[in-house]
């Protein structure tokens, strides 16, 4: 989220002062302090656990007043941010915002925090916060459960901190690898971003926090994202973006969504009547509210009538000006009451009224071990000649460990995600560690320390690479060489390319010409092109890696647990493949504004805007279908054994059958994938993933399993129709290992 906007309200500040001290002084009462066992004054029937959270909501609206009920609809402000600052600095727990409750009817304020990948806000309260390793990283497990692990710690160290809503749950589809948010999302196909965060919010709500699904929608790039027009049909956004979306709301049913900064079709996402009131709350019936991401809002009559529940950070919109636009009849009080009643949905929904927070102390040793659990199921093994590894004491004498900082960390990414690691970053001197919304941090995870004491009698040796002719040099000497390489991305901004920063790739060659057994373990947020691919002979994915990363790296290169991830997005040779070879840089005139009207009212619109002229064709399916070749496809990973693919069997009921065995000689996990093409008069030619089934097996066993086909997929939007259709004729299926791996074909006709 942005955090550098914000216009001066000084009047609407006092007024509010008085407003939150008055509830300070009702907490403190403990007017708010109630649990589910406690006594129920028969005043209040909302209290009623047993009622539905609609039918507390709507039992609450009935005793508010206006003003209450506006002041659910915007933030008021964030610690330390001077020109969107609260204002009682004291208030709250820090975080990313807060909005006043209804204190005399029991209704909790929300104290939010940003937490896509662990607890953004731990440096605002002095409290720690466990550091998951990231969203795609976690995507690349293809788990439910594991994201449901992620997603149930997450929300127990948001309450021991103190913040009852969330702000993680990003879904956006990957469409350019470069975007500087794709490590918080969770890949490029929307069933599988939309299982994967679905999962994570559903676990994460469970722990009686409000959950949030974000950026609502196609938030695919960070060039320009507060003026960026995303120009796309219904029908490609209904088959690409907008389903990931879906799957995920389904699964997870959040308390909100927050909409996104850019616009889609020249409107502004967060004041877009197509995809929240038509969509969103028209077609899928979501219940809860839909937030601004913060500096989001940008008009009042036309905000809240597109559907747009709550302002964040501050009531430039819909505080002040949203009570004179009802009080001069421009906005009907049925519209204040229907978001004033999602929030409160929400509130009930996440259980905030019968489970109120209190702060405690979290279960560190228990954070770590489901980090590296989560790690350990993410990290995807990309090549392995030779059978490099897993490593063995008992062939492996000496190692040279080369670049990365891998002697004190493991890089993180950055932004709003960004959490802080304990004792500050790693890469800095002591006590001076502190972070910073722009810093490359590493936590302090040696990968180096986590090697040397799973291989006690292995000598490793340590050299920055800084120096190539010193690297090369001791990577010569050694029985083998691990080069560690990363690649930070942060929120607002892309990268300029998908290369290795920093000399990296000159490292990796120099370092592959002097030892040929030479592995590069990759600590990045997105795909990278690899020019020294073939030179060296191990290659793996670590992602960014979280608070357990060098753990669980050591256990997977010295095999003590079996990779088993795949990835959730394709690695592309290069950025030329892409449909959008270049992201073009702002200048000027793209900058400019023109003006415009939404139901009424006055806007802005922006002279830039990104075509996606490849419609649904995201990721696998966009270089399917044009016939380019891949560095590693959607889907791939290898393990340390072996598997086979027969007998695959396609009923009318819309199944799938077929048979997995492990031809190696230990235990592993496969996970068997299921892509379907769509007849042929769809002209849309390529495949789509269908399902998936992880696959436990022992050496030599195996194991037929049956993968329901998600017919949510299949079907293509009629935007004559405004509906979904499932086509008469013949749909093809493949499944095997990987989207370009199937070796097992089948059929089935719809008629």
């Amino acid at each position: 989220m942005q955090k550098s906007q914000g216009k001066s309200m000084r009047s609407f500040r006092q007024r509010l002062a008085l407003l939150v001290t008055a509830s300070q002084l009702m907490l403190a009462a403990g007017m708010l302090a109630q649990d589910a066992s406690s006594p129920r004054d028969s005043s209040r029937p909302w209290a009623n656990a047993s009622l539905s959270p609609s039918e507390r909501a709507e039992l609450v609206l009935k005793q508010m007043t206006l003003d209450e009920k506006i002041a659910l609809l915007h933030g008021n402000g964030m610690p330390h941010v001077p020109n969107w600052q609260m204002p009682l600095t004291n208030l709250g727990n820090g975080g990313a915002g807060y909005v006043e409750g209804v204190p005399r009817l029991g209704i909790p304020p929300l104290v939010i925090s940003d937490a896509a990948y662990g607890v953004r806000s731990g440096s605002d309260n002095g409290r720690y916060a466990t550091a998951l390793p990231s969203n795609l990283a976690a995507a690349s497990s293809w788990d439910a459960g594991t994201a449901c692990e992620y997603g149930a710690l997450i929300g127990r160290e948001l309450r021991n901190q103190g913040f009852n809503m969330t702000l993680g749950g990003g879904v956006d589809i990957t469409r350019d690898p470069r975007n500087g948010r794709t490590f918080e999302y969770a890949g490029e196909d929307p069933l599988l971003a939309g299982t994967v965060v679905g999962n994570l919010m559903k676990c994460e709500q469970g722990e009686h926090v409000i959950g949030d699904i974000k950026h609502y929608a196609m938030n695919d790039q960070e060039t320009g994202r507060n003026i960026v027009n995303a120009i796309v049909s219904k029908k490609a956004m209904q088959e690409s973006d907008l389903l990931a979306f879906h799957v995920a709301i389904d699964i997870a049913k959040p308390g909100a969504v927050m909409c996104s900064y850019n616009r889609v079709n020249a409107i502004y996402a967060c004041e877009n009547p197509y995809i929240l009131h038509d969509v969103l709350k028209g077609e899928w019936k979501f219940p809860g509210f839909v937030l601004s991401d913060w500096g989001g809002t940008h008009s009042t009559v036309a905000a809240i009538g597109a559907g747009l529940d709550q302002e964040q950070p501050m009531a430039d919109f819909l505080g002040p000006k949203l009570k004179e636009a009802v009080e001069a009849g421009k906005v009907p009080m049925s519209e204040i009451d229907d978001s004033a009643r999602r929030v409160l949905y929400a509130e009930f929904l996440g259980g905030l009224v019968d489970h109120p927070t209190r702060t405690g102390v979290p279960d560190v040793e228990g954070g770590l071990a489901v980090a590296q659990k989560v790690e350990e199921q993410s990290i995807v093994l990309l090549r392995n000649q030779n059978a490099i590894l897993p490593l063995n004491s008992s062939r492996v004498h000496s190692i040279a460990m080369i670049g990365g900082h891998a002697d004190v960390g493991m890089i993180s990414g950055g932004g709003s995600a960004q959490v802080d690691p304990p004792g500050g970053n790693a890469i800095m001197p002591p006590g001076q560690g502190a972070t910073h919304w722009q810093d490359h941090v590493w936590f302090p995870t040696s990968p180096l320390k986590a090697l040397r004491a799973q291989m006690p009698e292995a000598k490793i040796d340590f050299d920055s690479g800084h120096d190539l002719d010193a690297a090369a040099k001791l990577a010569k000497g050694a029985d083998m060489a691990i080069v560690f390489a990363y690649q930070w991305q942060s929120e607002g901004m892309d990268l300029p390319s998908l290369s290795l920063p920093d000399r990296q790739d000159e490292l990796i060659e120099r370092v592959a010409a002097a030892n040929p057994r030479t592995i590069v373990v990759l600590e990045t947020g997105t795909a990278v092109k690899m020019p020294w691919e073939d030179k060296v002979q191990g290659i793996v994915e670590a992602w960014y890696a979280g608070s357990s990363g060098h753990k669980a790296l050591a256990s997977i290169l010295t095999g003590q647990v079996n990779p088993s991830a795949k990835l959730a997005m394709t690695f592309p040779r290069s950025e030329e493949d892409l449909p959008h070879p270049i992201i073009p840089a702002l200048s000027r005139e793209d900058e400019g504004q023109g003006t415009g009207a939404v139901n009424g009212e006055t806007h802005t619109a922006s002279k830039y805007s990104v075509h996606y002229d490849e419609d649904a064709k995201v990721g696998y399916k966009w270089y399917e279908a044009e016939h380019k070749p891949v560095l590693f496809p959607f889907g791939f990973g290898l393990s340390y054994t072996t598997y086979s693919y027969s007998d695959l069997k396609v009923s009318s009921h819309r199944t799938a059958s077929l048979q997995v065995k492990n031809t190696g000689s230990r235990a592993g996990t496969e996970i068997a994938q299921v892509y379907v093409t769509i007849p042929d008069a769809a002209n849309e030619p390529y495949q789509r993933l269908a399902g998936w089934q992880r696959v436990n097996l022992q050496a030599g066993e195996s194991k037929t399993v049956t993968i329901p086909l998600d017919t949510r997929v299949m079907q293509v939007f009629d935007e004559q129709k405004n509906g979904w259709t499932l086509l008469p004729g013949k749909y093809r299926v493949a499944a095997g290992s990987s989207s370009a791996d199937t070796p097992l074909k089948g059929s089935f006709e719809v008629r």
